[in-house]
């Protein structure tokens, strides 16, 4: 990973950037361009989505019995690799994917009282500098991203910067100059959510501290048995050297997560556990990934997708769109935004879609985007890798959870198997294990039930991905009955603009579209796949089904 100076020169230039403007770029009208603010946004765990090679399976003697859903099952980098040359997540309108972190894991398991666990959820690193071998290798790394650069689509891989992996009988605890491992958090004040451990047994990393700190002797000694301690350590003497960052522990990890930028080329980051880590961490984190990432520009014009900034999102626990910018941890608000991230991930739509009618939903949204959160935008879901109270966890309403996750304003986080109803519901798991099953490919290719249900997403997604005015647009209702309404979205010389109907009957319907489209002008209706005309400011169609997505033929 030999890194010259060129992005030590970057960050030093950006370091007194602390609001950078938003960047844009002119758009020919018929080019739709990729917006963040309305990406659709794919989120697998690396580990459970698909095995593309079994010789990986099983490495440092993680053979031990774990808790159900508990260790390593075979997903890999190669298995998503495949499935993004397959069209599957082009099929589904996704245009950027996001894995759980891929860095090296702790080599033993540890039980947290839910029964023997390894680190298949990526979040245990041992070494940044690694990829785990059961995700894969680096070389498996380039060809995802290209893979997916080819189809137009962005990698986001997972950042994690609060924590080391567990302490076990294979995996030393850090030195105290790097990490405190009491006292355990509360979470009742700001302190005592930043300044602790998340639980026990999770070492927290001394984000806080600038004081100089030599490498853990483990990872000297295992970059040493490696072969590579020498260039490991020119690479951080060049880096600290010439951006005058004290040697840290939080400055090393950011160098070693920004490689990922210079080497790969990745898009953007999630960054995990953001409000247990001091804010100032995250508008330092976002200087260097702004350099690595102006840097793998520079030096890979023929790989640049487009003139976006590098893309930070962070989960905030608990953070809702309704708070706008400032999260309150009760004897505090903070503002994660400005200067450092993109966008938070909302943790507030569930609620909202089972106790708010849609219109409610999607007006207030679209203010808030527009208003409180201008510039910026936040990332929906409505199941996760670790919520335990996700929508719809017997995917009884698998075409609600379609339809109001992907027409909410926002960008929209799929959670792999929300597309195919795989069940949040496993016998016999503890805790968050019952939300991580294998990708259930089966069901995809031999119920025709779940066929049908994967349709719905993907026209829907894909009416997402063309048209930015669906996650980044204006809305504006045009009747409540039926219920219709636009999106409108500008960008430079790009506009877009669609309308969408919804809970309509079987049969003939007619919806009225004169305050958006003028007489005469021809609309395709991407569920139906039908050409409409419009007459007398209204279209009228016949299908089968209860949706309607309106776009410009």
């Amino acid at each position: 990973m030999k890194k010259g100076t060129l992005l030590i020169v970057i960050i030093l230039s950006c370091l007194a950037c602390k609001n950078e403007p938003k960047e844009t770029v002119d758009v020919e009208q018929e080019s739709a361009p990729f917006v963040w603010e309305a990406a659709n946004i794919y989120f697998l765990l690396t580990d459970r989505f698909n095995n593309a090679d079994e010789s990986n399976d099983i490495n440092f003697n993680r053979t031990k019995e774990t808790g159900v859903l508990r260790g390593f099952k075979g997903g890999d980098l190669k298995g998503v690799t495949q499935k993004i040359e397959e069209g599957y997540f082009s099929d589904l309108g996704i245009n950027a994917i996001w894995m759980t972190p891929i860095v090296e894991q702790i080599h033993g398991g540890t039980d947290e009282g839910t029964g023997l666990t390894y680190g298949f959820h990526g979040y245990w690193a041992k070494d940044w500098t690694a990829i785990d071998p059961n995700f894969g290798t680096k070389d498996d790394l380039k060809k995802l991203v290209d893979a997916a650069h080819a189809k137009g689509i962005r990698v986001l891989l997972d950042a994690v910067i609060n924590h080391t992996g567990p302490v076990t009988d294979k995996d030393p605890v850090w030195p105290s100059e790097w990490v405190r491992t009491e006292p355990k958090c509360q979470y009742d004040t700001y302190e005592n959510t930043i300044t602790c451990t998340l639980v026990e047994n999770l070492p927290d990393i001394k984000t806080e501290s600038n004081e100089v700190v030599d490498l853990p002797p483990q990872l000297v000694e295992k970059w040493k048995a490696e072969g590579r301690y020498e260039d490991e350590m020119a690479e951080l003497d060049t880096f600290f050297k010439d951006s005058g960052f004290p040697r840290a522990p939080r400055f090393y990890i950011m160098k070693w997560l920004s490689d990922y930028i210079t080497d790969y080329g990745i898009d953007g980051y999630r960054v995990d556990t953001v409000k247990h880590t001091e804010e100032f961490v995250w508008q330092e984190f976002r200087t260097v990934c702004n350099g690595a990432f102006s840097a793998y520009k520079k030096n890979n014009p023929d790989k640049v997708l487009d003139d976006n900034r590098f893309y930070l999102v962070g989960e905030v626990y608990n953070y809702g769109i309704s708070s706008g910018k400032a999260f309150d941890f009760g004897d505090k608000k903070v503002n994660y935004f400005d200067g450092a991230f993109n966008s938070l991930i909302n943790f507030e739509l569930k609620w909202n879609v089972a106790q708010q009618p849609k219109d409610e939903v999607f007006s207030r949204y679209s203010k808030l985007l527009e208003t409180d959160l201008k510039d910026y935008s936040v990332l929906n879901y409505l199941s996760s890798h670790d919520d335990g109270q996700p929508f719809d966890p017997n995917r009884e309403k698998p075409y609600e959870t379609a339809t109001m996750l992907l027409l909410t304003p926002g960008a929209s986080q799929v959670y792999y198997g929300d597309e195919s109803a795989r069940r949040l519901v496993v016998e016999n798991t503890v805790g968050d294990a019952t939300l991580r099953s294998m990708m259930n490919w089966d069901d995809i290719q031999n119920d025709p039930n779940t066929k049908a249900v994967l349709e719905h997403w993907q026209k829907l997604g894909q009416f997402r991905a063309n048209h930015p005015a669906v996650g980044a647009g204006t809305h504006q209702m045009i009747t409540q009955t039926p219920y219709v309404f636009s999106r409108n979205y500008n960008y430079g010389n790009f506009k877009d603009v669609v309308v969408v109907a919804m809970d309509l009957d079987a049969g003939k319907k007619t919806l009225n579209v004169k305050d958006v489209f003028e007489d005469g002008v021809i609309l395709h209706d991407a569920y139906s796949n039908q050409d409409v005309t419009v007459k007398n400011g209204n279209v009228t169609l016949e299908s089968k089904f209860d949706l309607v997505l309106l776009e410009l033929k």
